[in-house]
């Protein structure tokens, strides 16, 4: 008599006879919306809770929540990461008028991501989850390029004028002396739109320790680059902070390891990286690193391969997928169709998150598990079973397309 298993018997059985590995404290668990909110539970469900005892602070922070509660959970979400020290973040939208009007919001709510990075003054670092069966499109790049994008200010934390009229648009700023600096933007002969952007001492600071900490813990050197021959005193003011804090702070530290620090402008860094051969970190002000990060993601092969960490100065880490909420196929997940989204970079998250909390609290067995999580799903591609995004770029050409749940299944099975 024949006797065979499910992916899914198997699944049952392993639940019900292995020890689960335990957790010391909590990671905060922040929810998100459509496509990925739906992974998110799939891959809890298939991939982590049948093998470790998941200890959680959980936060709902979906369009509607956020909008009920004027944005007061994200900022708790936030606060638990400072406490617990370690969060995990699925996607999530950020409201405009069609979303507004989709999901009958009360107002437009701003970036939780912005709110976050904020709250944390973090710094975003990203870098490329590589397989042998995908190949960059950048020839040269056979090393991943970690993305450092300073997650403070510039145009997420924006101010913005439509002007109705011809009329003097002026900068003021009123010290807290009651001493005011004032200088003329522009005089405007007809209707246009104005923008103001800020950034402060503190938090570049903290974004060059980050970054050059980070470097040394990889052991990778760092370029940074901005426009300082055009935004003389803002971007100019980026490249003497870094300077400044290399030079006094890490410059002994990267010449005993044998690694380097240059600045260049943003224009000259686009062209070189293109010719580079990789492992290095590229950090980048707040748009330039929201830019580049996806040109980087899509060259090596898809945003939903790439790993993404907000790292605080102060020692938090929220790990996150590196992509939007996949809304298209949101739509048709709706309409009852079983899609062939890209998990990986989901997944990714909750292995980081699991491994960092492994790392803070001495338990090798999380570390060990959030290990073999990722070599499961990485060898899923390499046997070339994968999603209809990696597929297309696959050489040699994949086996087997399938959809999300078949492809976290296969991942269990190799678990």
């Amino acid at each position: 008599m024949r006797f065979m298993l499910s992916i899914h018997s198997i699944h049952n059985l392993t639940e019900k006879t292995m020890a689960k590995i335990q957790m010391k404290n909590a990671v905060a668990e922040l929810d998100g919306d459509e496509m990925t909110r739906v992974l998110w539970q799939v891959i809890k469900d298939r991939l982590l809770t049948p093998y470790v005892d998941l200890k959680t602070e959980y936060y709902d922070l979906s369009i509607t929540e956020r909008d009920r509660t004027d944005d007061k959970v994200t900022y708790e979400a936030a606060e638990a990461i400072r406490r617990l020290g370690v969060g995990v973040k699925c996607a999530t939208i950020t409201s405009n008028a069609a979303r507004m009007e989709e999901y009958k919001l009360t107002h437009l709510t701003p970036s939780p991501n912005g709110i976050l990075r904020g709250e944390l003054d973090g710094t975003v670092f990203r870098a490329p989850i590589f397989v042998r069966n995908i190949h960059c499109n950048v020839k040269s790049w056979v090393k991943p390029i970690v993305l450092g994008r300073h997650a403070y200010g510039d145009v997420y934390k924006n101010c913005e004028i439509r002007t109705p009229c011809a009329g003097k648009a002026e900068l003021v700023f009123t010290g807290a002396d009651g001493k005011e600096i004032r200088k003329t933007i522009m005089e405007m002969k007809g209707p246009g739109i104005l923008q103001g952007i800020h950034n402060l001492d503190s938090s570049i600071e903290s974004f060059a320790r980050c970054c050059f900490n980070y470097a040394l813990d990889q052991k990778i050197s760092v370029w940074f680059g901005a426009k300082d021959t055009i935004s003389k005193t803002y971007d100019g003011r980026f490249k003497e902070i870094m300077q400044q804090v290399f030079d006094r702070e890490f410059k002994a530290r990267f010449d005993a390891a044998g690694l380097e620090y240059f600045y260049t402008l943003i224009d000259d860094a686009v062209a070189r990286v293109m010719k580079t051969d990789g492992g290095f970190l590229w950090a980048c002000k707040n748009y330039d690193g929201d830019v580049m990060s996806d040109m980087i993601a899509s060259a090596c092969g898809s945003l939903a391969m790439m790993t993404s960490v907000l790292v605080s100065p102060s020692g938090q880490f929220e790990y996150e997928a590196s992509h939007g909420t996949v809304q298209k196929h949101y739509y048709r997940y709706q309409k009852g169709e079983k899609t062939s989204t890209n998990p990986v970079a989901l997944i990714f998250a909750w292995t980081g998150a699991l491994a960092k909390r492994a790392e803070l609290d001495g338990t090798p067995e999380l570390a060990d598990f959030a290990h073999k999580l990722e070599k499961a799903t990485l060898g899923t591609i390499e046997d070339g079973i994968m999603t209809g995004d990696l597929a297309r770029l696959a050489d040699p050409a994949a086996k087997k397309i399938v959809n999300s749940w078949e492809f976290i299944d296969e991942i269990a099975a190799r678990l």
